[in-house]
Formats: structure tokens, sequence, C-alpha cells
């Protein structure tokens, strides 16, 4: 079964953490260090699987992926068949936020941004004990984004890790060895020399969306082991590892090696098809484009770990993502627990998520989990895909997935600061501001009214 285009865009752009993170004023009260309640903490329940009862409301946004935890929860019921699964289909970004913080309402449990789950930590459970003997085996950057203050506020469940796509046919013929693609200085060079096979190209993909372009540069950062913030909210935007990527950026430009266009909008899927754009560093959600877009370069498309920043270095990064949280005030939120632990830790739970389904005939392959035991290479939750050249993108995924680095907790306002910084990047791109410019503008904006003003 295939989804059409735009819904499945709008799938990536919610799912995956990179929809509309709205932040409003309300948020900066329930900002990590701000002045709510102690959380509460959650204990598992103590009776056997055969014998929990109760019923539970739980929240998923509405699309593809909606039907695909369907049909995992039906999983869930098979191994718990006194607890009754009210799954519900919700515009999470409208109505979750406010819902907890009224208080009215509330699911037991809902799936949620990684980049909003900071800002909400005390209308949540503390799940610190509960996610404790699972916490070794979790991807270290799942558990740092989902933590605030040391507490654990979220379940962590999928991995975006980041991968360089590109034309394995154009490589050949250009005599680069995607192989031989160790840093983003080889990237560069490898686009210099397809450039000079062919003249037409603009090998290397910059989107022009403001919040997709800042969001991959995020990813970019977090391959360094950095981000906007520290772990203690501060600022940490003018720094060596920044400027390595904005300078990277700037030299790509004027070298005349970009194709500057919004992610998978026609001018994007155009020049992709027409052999114009070669390179596409970007998350594993990308998969999409060659599966259900791309129609005359279907199939010669392929993917590699992204390059390394510094030789040696992590060769993938995170690009987005995830989790699952369980509201204080739900009404039965260790039955929601049980769930979640389920679909997260628990086989077939994670293997009923990424396995084959009636909507993913070959297995959901826009991300991987975050639970370590379920990626291992050698057994794939989903299968080769044919648009990719029947390539293995599951062990490409995975051992890039095993390299990403942890972070800190995204800010409650890092939407808002896309109007500083995300904006800022596209005029790097046009070429209309310099590193140090983005950098010095940018960070004394978000200072001044984001973060002073939380």
């Amino acid at each position: 079964m295939s989804t059409p285009p735009i819904a499945r865009r709008g799938f990536l752009k919610g799912a995956l953490g990179v929809g509309a993170l709205a932040a409003t004023g309300s948020l900066a009260a329930c900002a990590p260090g701000g002045t709510g309640a102690a959380p509460s903490k959650l204990a598992a329940p103590s009776a056997s699987a055969s014998s929990v009862k109760g019923e539970i409301t739980i929240w998923n946004r509405s699309g593809d992926l909606f039907k695909v935890f369907d049909a995992a929860i039906g999983k869930f019921r098979a191994a718990y068949p006194g607890v009754t699964v009210n799954h519900q289909a919700v515009d999470i970004d409208a109505k979750l936020a406010n819902t907890l913080i009224s208080g009215t309402g509330v699911p037991d449990g809902s799936f949620w941004d990684d980049a909003k789950i900071g800002g909400q930590a005390e209308h949540l459970f503390d799940l610190t004990d509960l996610i404790a003997p699972y916490r070794d085996r979790t991807a270290p950057y799942k558990l740092s984004v989902n933590t605030v203050d040391g507490k654990i506020y979220g379940v962590p469940w999928d991995l975006d890790p980041g991968l360089l796509w590109y034309r394995e046919d154009i490589l050949e013929d250009a005599g680069v060895d995607p192989a031989g693609l160790a840093t983003y200085d080889d990237l560069v060079t490898a686009a210099r020399t397809v450039k000079e096979k062919n003249p037409t190209t603009k090998p290397i993909h910059l989107d022009k969306d403001p919040f997709l372009g800042q969001l991959w540069l995020e990813m970019l950062a977090n391959q360094q082991g950095t981000s906007l913030t520290d772990a203690q909210g501060k600022l940490r935007l003018d720094s060596a590892e920044y400027r390595r990527i904005l300078t990277w950026i700037e030299t790509a430009v004027k070298d005349g090696l970009v194709t500057h266009v919004p992610y998978l909008k026609p001018a994007d899927v155009n020049t992709l098809d027409s052999g114009q754009q070669v390179f596409v560093p970007w998350a594993i959600w990308w998969s999409f484009a060659p599966q259900q877009l791309l129609k005359e370069t279907k199939g010669k498309w392929r993917a590699a770990p992204l390059p390394a920043w510094t030789p040696g270095g992590a060769r993938s990064g995170a690009m987005g993502g995830s989790s699952f949280v369980i509201p204080a005030k739900a009404k039965n939120p260790e039955l929601a627990w049980l769930l979640y632990e389920f679909l997260c830790f628990k086989e077939p739970g994670y293997t009923a998520v990424y396995g084959p389904n009636d909507v993913y005939p070959g297995g959901l392959s826009t991300s991987v989990p975050s639970f370590q035991p379920a990626l291992d290479p050698a057994k794939p939750l989903f299968e080769p895909i044919e648009a990719l050249g029947g390539q293995d993108l599951w062990k490409v995924a995975v051992e890039a997935a095993a390299t990403i680095p942890a972070a800190a907790p995204i800010p409650w306002w890092w939407a808002q600061s896309v109007d500083y910084l995300g904006n800022n990047l596209q005029r790097l791109m046009e070429g209309k501001m310099t590193p140090d410019q983005v950098i010095a503008e940018s960070g004394e904006k978000i200072q001044r009214n984001l973060i002073d003003r939380s």
C-alpha cells in the first residue's frame, strides 16, 4: 500500500520531530529550571501480564504511522488481554501541550516530539526508575534528549541517523569512490570532481526551508558532540564546531557546488531526477524520496554514513526524533507504561512496529529503534529497498546509528530560534552573510529574546 506524497511528507514532518514545534509563552514557566511542582515518579504494575486489567487512552498522530502503531497495539492486546487500549488519532501539536497544562481530558500516554518534552517536564511522570533496566541498552542520544535535571521524562522510541545519500551511477562515471568520502572536505572535493565532469551539476543539496535547515544544522552539530545549548541551557553557538559547519557551507556555496531548494518540493524532485543533485546529506527518512517521489532515478540512489568533520570523528548525527510521554494526571499511567515498554523494549513489540505490515509491506524504513538490542545488522527489521537498488539500508543505518553522540535536552524555545538562526542560515546559503555574522547576530537575538526572557 502506498501513501500519497503529500500525506507522507506530513507524516515525516510530524512524526519525526520536524513539524510545527510551536512554542507559546506559557511554555516558559515549564522550562527546565522553572518553578513548577516536583514531578511524580511512576512505578510499574506488580501484577503478571495475564492478571493486569484496566483501560487506557493513547494519543498518536493520524496517518500512516497511526496505522502502524494500531497494528502493533494489537500484539500488545494479545500479550495483555485484560488491558483495553483506546487508540486515538489526535492533532498532538495543537492539543497536547494545552491539555497537559489544563489537566482536563489528559490521555494516559502520548506520542511526542523530543524537542517538546523538556519544556513540559513538570506535567509528565518521571520515568527514570522504569527506564533504568533498559538505560545501558538505549542509544545515548535518545536518553540525553529525554533527560531534564537528571530525570528521564520520555520513553525513547525512534532514532533518526543522518546518512549521505548519493547517485551511484554519477559517482562511478566521475571516478569517485563513495568509500573514500571519509570527511566533509572529501565530500567537497568529490563534488568538484563531479562538477568538472558535468558543469551543469550543483551536486550538494542545501535546504531552503529555515526550519529544516536548522534541524539539519543540529544534526551536523550533534555529529561533533555539541548542540545549540548545553545541559544547563547555556548557548554554545559561538564555537569551533558550529563555525566549522558554517565555513564548510560557505565554501560549497562560493564554489557553485550547491542546489538550494526546499525539501522534496517540485524544484527539489526535478533536480534530483535530472542529475543536478548528486549528494544529499540528510536523515534516514529521506529514503521516502526514491521509494515514492523520484521517477527517473529510482534505483540509482544509495546510502552511506555521513562524512566525519574531523578524521576519525562520528559518522552520523541525529536529525529529529520522537518518544512517548505519560502525563502526570493520567488515570492509568502504569498501564500506559506497559504499552510503551512493550513497543520500545520488548519482542515482539518493536518488530511489530518496524517489521513488514499492511501499511509498509517491506517494513518501516524511515527510522530505526533506539533500543540497541533491536539494532542487529544481521537481523534486519525492514527489508532491502528496491528503490535503492536492493541496498540493505538497515545495515547502513544501524551501523551509522551506533556512532551518534549523546546530546543535551532540547530547549523549549528551539522552534522560535528558527526566526533567527534558521533564517540567517538561509542567508549564508544565499551568500548574503558570513559564518561569523550568522553566529554573532543569531546568538545575540536568541540570548536576548528567548533565553533572557524565559
